[in-house]
């Protein structure tokens, strides 16, 4: 993933998802040993004030370490910040029925300090930035898996790329094209982008005809393919990029629906791109 640009406000908000005192003095997770095992990954082990004989807090020492680092090795701060929120997240810390759960001032923070930096902060701790233009190669693959993952969980907001205007399988069609081509049609519509995304990665489209005994995985795909259409089909085009991105006349079941169907088909097309790669 994209490096986390770390400032006083997400060195700040950070701290508070470690901070044990909003939680009536209960012990809660991350351990004192787990954030030590971060900072050393990142290699910012001369920054703990552990290393120095100081006895504090996990709070604290988080701030202490990205408040140093965040000029010092800037990269290595990002990698601190970005592995010590995965590791939040795996204890449950944004699950609100979770004994590790960080509180929701603290999350609300955190989202804040996030978006002043160019990420999204999900409810589920999944860290997204939100404008895609930037990234090229493995770091946007990784960026748009994470929006796949969150489309297949229903997660409406990932129907569109945040910042681009673009809708997600547009994207990963068009990212797809860069990888093994080295660009693509931007001028080219929907059905004919995707298709061309499809052929590249060797998958089957409706337009080719079935052969005697080929993978019945060849008819999942032509599937997948027309399923993205008619995905599209539903679009709101003049809402793209502003709230809702559905046809206003969507029940919820079938916008959720739209939803998943985007994130299945854009995880395919990216599994398939990272076989082709290698």
């Amino acid at each position: 993933m994209p490096h986390i640009l770390v400032t006083d406000m997400v060195v700040h908000a950070f701290a508070q998802l470690v901070d044990d005192s909003g939680n009536n003095g209960i012990y809660r997770e991350p351990s004192h040993s787990d954030i030590e095992f971060q900072i050393n990954a990142s290699g910012l082990r001369t920054f703990d004030p552990k290393q120095q004989g100081q006895v504090i807090g996990k709070s604290k020492r988080v701030r202490a370490v990205l408040y140093e680092a965040m000029t010092a090795n800037p990269t290595a701060a990002s990698q601190f910040a970005m592995g010590l929120l995965g590791k939040i997240r795996a204890c449950g810390g944004f699950r609100t029925a979770a004994p590790n759960f960080v509180g929701t001032e603290a999350i609300v923070n955190a989202k804040s300090a996030c978006d002043s930096v160019g990420f999204l902060l999900a409810d589920d701790g999944t860290l997204i930035p939100k404008v895609l233009t930037a990234l090229r190669g493995p770091e946007l693959t990784d960026a748009l898996l994470a929006y796949a993952q969150r489309a297949q969980q229903g997660a409406e907001d990932a129907a569109l790329v945040a910042g681009t205007g673009k809708d997600l399988l547009e994207a990963t069609a068009a990212h797809v094209l860069m990888t093994i081509r080295g660009d693509y049609p931007a001028g080219a519509n929907f059905q004919a982008l995707l298709g061309m995304a499809f052929i590249a990665l060797d998958l089957a489209v409706p337009e080719i005809p079935e052969v005697k005994g080929e993978s019945p995985v060849r008819a999942m795909e032509r599937g997948l393919f027309a399923t993205a259409l008619g995905v599209n089909r539903v679009r709101n085009k003049q809402g793209t990029g502003h709230g809702r991105p559905w046809l206003p006349t969507l029940t919820n079941a079938e916008a959720k629906a739209a939803i998943e169907s985007i994130g299945t088909v854009a995880s395919y097309l990216l599994a398939k791109l990272a076989t082709h790669e290698r």
